[in-house]
């Protein structure tokens, strides 16, 4: 039997159990008043009657409020507040998305939900949204290896093509051998844009692996050790010298980028990083499954609101 015949991905009412059961799992929480135990649920409430549902269709999952009186569901103060998606085409698309290892596009999203292409769209960001954890904790520690290195992808808006990457967005990558990811998008790759993020974000404890780039000249007074491998003379390994896990995260991250998304606006680039580092973070290697990607994820989509900014008239 398939995964996505689970009930929560056909039953409406198995859906908001489902949410409610990650999303409450000490019981409903009023968004409004912050109320806990004052409220009762609603049964048999109905939407009022349209052309394409005669007699309404059946609100699941919704309560009322003792407190303040007003009503609610679990979609309120998370991803889902004011979608027009039932939850079952949500906890689809969470699914696909953090099952898909180098990404699902927006296109194939709306075919296989059956919406609009703008809704997929405005959907896949959203989850992105619930992937980003926002974590501060740093990366290594006492005996822990962390590898920086940067890379290059699409296209600066209104610069043009030239030899080199002047061009293009600038990406900085932490990876903490055998454990998380860390992306970040930067204006260049300067010791100044770079060393800033690798200080704030890796403990000093850690042993730190680049390549030659100047920008890590002065890493070693920040760091237990700083090692590094000389591309420009081919050299790619050195004992336990090397760069290979960032650039293997960068392998599928440019895979997904290139193969599956193709382009990518700058101004949304942080929400693709956020969604590669997730699934990166989350992967089997570390004992994390499909299901176990996809609760965590729906975790992450409480507390957060992703909306249309509407552009400027003249």
């Amino acid at each position: 039997m398939s995964i996505l015949s689970r009930p929560e991905f056909h039953d409406e009412a198995k859906a908001f159990e489902h949410v409610e059961a990650i999303l409450w799992p000490n019981g409903p929480v009023c968004p409004k008043c912050g109320s806990v135990d004052k409220h009762y649920k609603l049964k048999g409430v109905r939407t009022k009657p349209s052309k394409k549902n005669p007699n309404g269709v059946e609100r699941h999952g919704l309560y009322k409020c003792s407190a303040c009186r007003a009503q609610f569901t679990v979609r309120m103060g998370s991803i889902f507040e004011e979608s027009h998606l039932p939850l079952t085409k949500w906890l689809q698309a969470i699914h696909l998305m953090c099952a898909s290892k180098k990404g699902i596009s927006a296109h194939q999203m709306h075919r296989i939900l059956e919406c609009t292409y703008e809704a997929a769209w405005f959907l896949c960001h959203r989850i992105r949204l619930a992937m980003a954890s926002g974590e501060l904790s740093p990366l290594g520690g006492n005996g822990k290896t962390v590898e920086v290195d940067e890379t290059y992808i699409g296209r600066l808006k209104d610069t043009p093509v030239k030899r080199g990457a002047g061009h293009k967005n600038t990406v900085v990558t932490l990876v903490e051998r055998g454990g998380r990811a860390r992306s970040f998008h930067v204006d260049t790759a300067r010791m100044g844009n770079v060393m800033p993020i690798v200080r704030a974000n890796i403990a000093r404890e850690s042993a730190l692996m680049t390549d030659e780039s100047g920008i890590y000249r002065r890493a070693s007074q920040d760091f237990a050790s700083h090692d590094f491998v000389t591309h420009s003379k081919d050299e790619y390994v050195r004992g336990t010298v090397h760069t290979n896990t960032v650039e293997g995260f960068y392998s599928i991250f440019k895979r997904g980028m290139k193969g599956v998304y193709q382009h990518c606006a700058e101004h949304h680039l942080h929400r693709y990083l956020a969604e590669f580092d997730f699934r990166y973070s989350n992967r089997i290697a570390m004992g994390v499954d499909d299901g176990t990607r996809a609760f965590i994820a729906l975790k992450g989509a409480a507390g957060k609101r992703l909306t249309y900014h509407r552009p400027h008239t003249a």
